[in-house]
């Protein structure tokens, strides 16, 4: 098949719970062979799905509440009010996701309209952590209108017009993206927008970080913290995509792989936490321009 299968969404549906899939107009496993997730069977014949995903989803609000709490009293630390605008980013994604992955009964347009915004935001609060990545170098002072500006409105730049493309798809506004209903269900710009771009921003913040931290500070601790991130989300990608029919079969339909993403998910921006909290706990000594040492 090659290139031909680039853009399409059918092979993961059997298996995976993606947003995604409600925009382009397919129930997950429609298409046979996969495990039907029955979830908890509500009045009016209406079904709650994935409703530990739900839980996990409200516990990873809480805690990176929390984590904004717990930024704030850190007052000399460098990207503090950037770190902080990955949090809320994450929050805001966490929510849509109640509503979205969780598999809370809606109405269809209702459901629609949180996917777009859910699709949206994961583009742009993948965008910032990246962002954070290129903050410590110092480039821009941290904290400042023009670093907090170009990081807010650049993320809402790729909100805006990522979610206008899920929602045209979903609602079917313009006829543009009509061919994503057909068999194979190939979508190229979501396709790119949803699975490869937040992919590339990942791994950026990842090298970025680790130069900072080997190159630059000449640390090695905190690439322990950076690397279990890393592993951490890695692990709730393989239960969303690969793991979860084994998931929902063994548990009747009740759950599926989508529980797990989203705490090993949780798990991961806790130590994207920690990791930039071991490396600004104090001033960063400034020279040229760029940072120098390590608190």
């Amino acid at each position: 098949m090659g290139s031909t299968e680039f853009g399409k969404f059918e092979a993961f549906c059997r298996d995976a719970t993606l947003p995604v899939f409600y925009q382009i107009r397919i129930t997950r496993r429609d298409h046979g062979g996969g495990c039907k997730l029955e979830g908890i069977p509500l009045s009016g014949g209406r079904q709650l799905g994935n409703l530990g995903s739900i839980l996990l989803c409200a516990i990873a609000i809480l805690v990176s509440v929390l984590l904004l709490l717990l930024s704030e009293r850190k007052k000399a630390a460098v990207g503090r009010r950037e770190m902080q605008l990955f949090l809320v980013g994450y929050i805001i994604l966490e929510v849509c996701e109640i509503f979205t992955v969780g598999e809370f009964p809606l109405s269809s347009t209702v459901r629609i309209a949180f996917t777009g915004i859910h699709i949206g935001m994961v583009i742009a609060t993948t965008w910032i952590l990246m962002l954070n990545g290129v903050v410590g170098y110092q480039v821009i002072d941290d904290g400042t209108p023009i670093s907090i500006g170009l990081m807010a409105i650049s993320g809402a730049v790729l909100l805006v017009g990522t979610g206008y493309i899920a929602l045209d798809t979903g609602f079917n506004w313009t006829g543009t993206f009509q061919s994503s209903y057909e068999p194979g269900n190939r979508h190229i710009a979501l396709y790119v927008l949803y699975q490869l771009a937040p992919l590339v921003f990942l791994v950026a913040f990842f090298v970025l970080e680790a130069i900072l931290v080997l190159r630059v500070l000449g640390e090695v601790r905190p690439m322990a913290y950076l690397t279990g991130a890393a592993l951490l989300f890695a692990v709730g990608q393989v239960f969303n995509y690969t793991i979860s029919p084994y998931v929902c079969n063994g548990t009747m339909g009740k759950i599926d792989g989508a529980l797990f993403e989203t705490l090993f998910t949780l798990l991961s921006v806790i130590m994207v936490w920690v990791f930039w909290s071991s490396i600004t706990e104090d001033d960063w000594p400034i020279a040229t321009g760029s940072v120098t040492g390590y608190p």
